[in-house]
């Protein structure tokens, strides 16, 4: 590292940026590209969004029509980027943690006794939100970031676009181009790559198409009368296994290896089956149907030994790793060489380094902080932390906030990060259980990316979690910005236990459709 060591935010190698790429139009880019404008009180001469879809929303907004294609060849050439949000996908976030600063979340009259919002009603106010951004012309739609590139002497960001908009314009082929801009902020990739478990036997029946992800979910039409084993309870393991369990052979099995956290409420079925935790997969003989096709099934064996045969489908709710992909630094031992992936000084096997790396307070790339990452972690209320996280991060880049001033400095939370979820990863392992009284093992939610819930309502300080980590942004941006103290959220003991009182409501909810039957 060297001389880089020495680095001050206040040298002439860092300066204000004056223009912002934003990269991504979900509820993280969005809120991030309002407080970049309103929040800097225009301080910055040009900050712009881009969407590769052909709407804003994220993961909230489902459908993306086809572009039809001029090509000659009748080819489609646009690639889809389709939602793992799924048809009769019900939050389980109250509006009130929905809602960004100074834009409420819309009251849902029509709904009772489902005080969460749906999938439908979320997009709408994420795009309603976004609207006049879109009208200003700040927001490209249809816009594929290829590659993010660092420019050596901290001269800023190439970024290769390829834009689908033309299409209709250009024999249905998009248009390549590249931008340079002095700063970029990334709030995309978190649900691109799926996390798939290293089980023996799993790639075979992935390349058989008996295995999915819970990200290509979409409904239970076509798995009438199948085999069916999830893995998993979390919300979407829980939403798959009862949309399943009226339509498939029964039981539905629900393969788990710890109990039910809190926050996942699902109701008991006596149609779905709760086994342990999945050994390997063995794929069966082929079979020939009356109609003279091929059906292959597989086996599941579980750890304890217990074999399931003639399964049909295996769905996957294990979660999903960051993955920005596209984004290359310059290597930090020799800024002379070419640029490598960010992501390829991480691992995505280790718990405590599956996470994008070398960021200060999930924020700031620590060697180069003009590049910022909003929505790094997965916290349970995305839509505050982002926002708070997008402040801090405005007045950061206008000198308001302080952070380390040099890349050692910066790195110093990644490092101790990392040594957290070690200690975490430490307890030991009990045997693998089904029993709901047992203390739960560490799990996928010991992982560098989920700070935890935090304070449970019995502490007023917000101690812990994303409760710590978002309390402490909001101190540095009031201390910066007294006029904000009003507007921000606070995790003060009233806010905590609004929260975790919503995982008790959202069970009360679940049981009133299903005794209405709705």
């Amino acid at each position: 590292m060297g001389d880089n060591l020495t680095e001050s935010v206040s040298s002439p190698s860092f300066t204000q940026p004056r223009s912002i790429l934003v990269i991504g139009g979900g509820p993280a880019g969005l809120v991030t590209l309002r407080n970049l404008i309103e929040r800097s009180n225009d301080k910055f001469e040009q900050v712009e969004l881009v969407e590769r879809r052909d709407d804003v929303g994220g993961v909230w907004y489902q459908d993306e029509p086809t572009i039809s294609s001029v090509n000659p060849s009748g080819a489609i050439n646009k690639p889809q980027w389709p939602s793992p949000a799924y048809p009769g996908l019900i939050g389980n976030v109250l509006p009130r943690f929905l809602a960004f600063s100074e834009y409420p979340f819309p009251e849902s009259p029509d709904h009772l006794h489902q005080p969460f919002p749906t999938v439908e009603e979320t997009y709408e106010y994420l795009r309603g939100f976004a609207e006049r951004y879109i009208e200003r012309g700040v927001v490209r739609l249809n816009t594929e970031v290829m590659r993010v590139e660092e420019i050596p002497a901290r001269k800023g960001w190439k970024v290769r676009i390829r834009d689908w908009g033309v299409c209709d314009d250009n024999d249905g082929m998009p248009e390549e181009r590249e931008e340079r801009w002095d700063a970029v902020v990334v709030c995309a990739g978190y649900y691109d790559k799926p996390n798939w478990p290293n089980t023996e036997g799993l790639d075979l029946v992935r390349k058989r198409g008996l295995a999915l992800h819970a990200k290509w979910w979409n409904g239970p039409e076509g798995y009438e009368g199948k085999k069916a084993i999830i893995i998993g309870n979390a919300n979407s393991s829980n939403d798959i296994a009862s949309q399943l369990a009226p339509v498939a052979q029964t039981p539905v099995y629900r393969s788990i290896r710890r109990p039910p956290a809190p926050w996942f409420p699902s109701l008991s079925d006596s149609r779905i089956k709760n086994v342990g935790a999945v050994k390997k997969y063995i794929l069966q003989p082929a079979e020939e149907t009356e109609e003279g096709m091929m059906l292959e099934k597989m086996t599941v064996v579980l750890q304890d030994g217990t074999e399931i045969k003639d399964v049909d489908v295996v769905i996957l709710g294990t979660g999903y790793c960051p993955n920005p992909e596209f984004v290359h630094v310059l290597p930090h031992e020799n800024e002379k060489e070419s640029t490598v992936s960010l992501m390829s000084y991480t691992n995505p096997i280790l718990p405590q380094l599956r996470r994008i790396p070398f960021l200060h307070r999930h924020i700031l790339y620590a060697y180069n902080p003009s590049l910022a990452f909003i929505g790094a972690i997965l916290a349970m209320t995305p839509f505050i932390v982002a926002d708070v996280a997008s402040t801090w991060l405005t007045l950061a880049w206008l000198g308001e906030v302080s952070y380390p001033q040099t890349i050692d400095g910066r790195l110093a939370f990644d490092r101790e990060r990392i040594i957290q979820v070690e200690k975490m990863l430490e307890v030991p392992l009990p045997a693998t259980t089904t029993d709901a009284n047992a203390d739960p093992p560490p799990s996928s939610f010991i992982t560098y990316a989920f700070l935890g819930p935090g304070d449970t309502g019995t502490n007023e300080s917000g101690k812990g979690g994303e409760a710590e980590y978002a309390n402490g942004l909001r101190d540095d941006i009031v201390s910066a910005r007294p006029d904000l103290d009003a507007v921000l959220p606070t995790w003060d003991a009233e806010a905590i236990k609004a929260r975790t009182e919503m995982y008790p409501t959202k069970y009360e909810a679940l049981k009133w459709a299903q005794m209405h039957c709705v």
